[in-house]
């Protein structure tokens, strides 16, 4: 039988949130409750860091924020997995370094708001999400970000959505350690429903494209392998290392610049294999990238003209090399992908940064389920965890 994890309604969410917030922190209410969406990227992984394209869409599961200022420098922040474990700490002792577990990524946003010279005094905040943990689906982006909204609202910092996804990719990145690049935080901020966010991550500008797949008879399916991944184990962070190696080699900023001019990635990719240690790893990462990029763009065109039937071979070349040229793929994305293939799919892809977390594929609307049960028999069939659909 198969499991799915549905999203709340807006009503639920915020009384689930004011709930764990008064179980907390007692009867005197937050200010108010605030939330973020988890995404899932339909093309146009691992580009965000080299200054490419990518092409994210927000969720309906959401994550909330109850948020109540207050007049000291402490911070208490509360969850609703361990509503009476409270977890509280000076903000002025906050430092890379200094905190962790799922505490960073709220304690880092404030934080990274004081560090911009913004007045952010202490407050205190219960989190409760429906954006499954671990599934590659930006849970943390959302929770940075629904505290980030609360902040900005509740102290009139009159921060922009682009000021805000900055300061949260920081939080990520210096408090959190996990070297991620923006997508994440301008997909739960920037995007509107009914439309994928291209993000330009060279600087920053967005277009919000039409995506409305059950206006064709589709249905994007999201498979949540529950093979948990991490961002701050050390294989996303070697990933951007040698990305970034390999640009200094090439005399670039980001790997994007080799995309501007045609020829540019054939001379790149001829240049890096040289024989020099490591020059096999750095050609296959940047071929990656390269490749992905321009997926991106094509996927693009094919949405503008209403083709979005015709994006499936872009889905599964997507997949192939993150498999075999970035090398974050495993043994339970490639199990979803290719038995969602087999039942009909028109095309799947893991999605997000790897090493577990989630895969997608776009069926036919009247099909979801026979899909979702093809895959999940298939886990079964080779003794993995039977994994979750998100819907």
């Amino acid at each position: 039988m198969t499991t799915w994890a549905h999203a709340w309604d807006q009503a639920t969410g915020q009384d689930r949130a004011r709930a764990a917030f008064a179980a907390a922190f007692g009867a005197t209410p937050p200010a108010g409750v605030w939330s973020a969406p988890g995404r899932v990227n339909l093309i146009g992984e691992h580009t965000d860091y080299n200054g490419g394209l990518c092409l994210p869409v927000p969720l309906a599961h959401r994550t909330y924020a109850a948020l109540r200022p207050r007049v000291d420098e402490v911070a208490r922040m509360a969850s609703s997995w361990d509503p009476t474990a409270v977890v509280s700490l000076e903000l002025a002792s906050v430092a890379p370094g200094t905190v962790d577990g799922w505490t960073a990524y709220v304690a880092g946003v404030a934080w990274s708001l004081r560090e911009l010279g913004l007045e952010v005094p202490g407050f205190d905040v219960a989190i409760d999400s429906c954006v499954p943990v671990g599934a590659g689906l930006s849970s943390s982006a959302a929770l940075e970000c629904s505290v980030a909204l609360a902040l900005d609202a509740v102290h009139g910092l009159g921060q922009s959505r682009e000021a805000l996804t900055a300061a949260c990719v920081r939080a990520e990145n210096e408090i959190a350690g996990a070297p991620t690049g923006g997508m994440d935080q301008a997909a739960a901020l920037r995007t509107i429903a009914g439309h994928a966010l291209l993000l330009d991550c060279r600087d920053l500008s967005v277009r919000h494209v039409p995506f409305d797949p059950a206006a064709e008879g589709l249905a994007l399916l999201v498979i949540d392998t529950r093979a948990e991944h991490a961002l701050v184990d050390g294989q996303y962070a070697a990933r951007r290392a040698t990305c970034e190696e390999a640009a200094a080699l090439l005399g670039v900023p980001t790997l994007r610049e080799l995309t501007d001019a045609p020829g540019d990635a054939e001379r790149a990719l001829a240049t890096l294999a040289d024989g020099s240690p490591g020059a096999d790893v750095r050609v296959r990462r940047v071929r990656h990238v390269l490749a992905e990029i321009e997926r991106v763009k094509q996927f693009v065109a094919l949405l503008d003209a209403g083709r979005l039937r015709d994006v499936g071979p872009l889905l599964d070349a997507s997949h192939t090399s993150l498999r075999d040229d970035y090398e974050v793929s495993c043994r339970e994305l490639d199990v979803a992908v290719e038995a969602a293939r087999a039942a009909g799919a028109l095309g799947a892809r893991m999605t997000g940064g790897g090493f577990g977390g989630s895969a997608i594929a776009l069926v036919e609307a009247d099909a979801v389920d026979a899909v979702a049960d093809a895959v999940d028999a298939a886990f079964r069939a080779q003794g993995l965890t039977p994994p979750a659909f998100v819907a």
